[in-house]
């Protein structure tokens, strides 16, 4: 009976790590294609009609940073979130 409790537990533990690791790489994925996506809009206007929650770009020299301010969040709960799980 112990033995299946103990099975049980680590089947649980499993499967919430694979979850945050499949929300990590997804959100690695994003953050990486975006500055790529960035060179390919045309001009800062375009990106002005577009919610800085979703996307934020900055721009100088030829240089472009673009990230998503909502997936850093999104990011940053889910890590609370198995950190809190794992504590209790």
């Amino acid at each position: 009976m112990r033995q299946t409790i103990i099975k049980r537990s680590m089947v649980s533990t499993l499967e919430s790590v694979s979850i945050a690791g499949w929300i990590i790489l997804i959100t690695g994925a994003l953050l990486v294609l975006l500055p790529m996506l960035a060179k390919y809009l045309p001009s800062a206007e375009e990106l002005e009609k577009v919610p800085p929650i979703l996307l934020y770009a900055y721009r100088k020299d030829g240089f472009t940073f673009v990230t998503s301010p909502i997936l850093i969040i999104i990011s940053l709960l889910s890590m609370l979130w198995s950190f809190l799980r794992s504590g209790s």
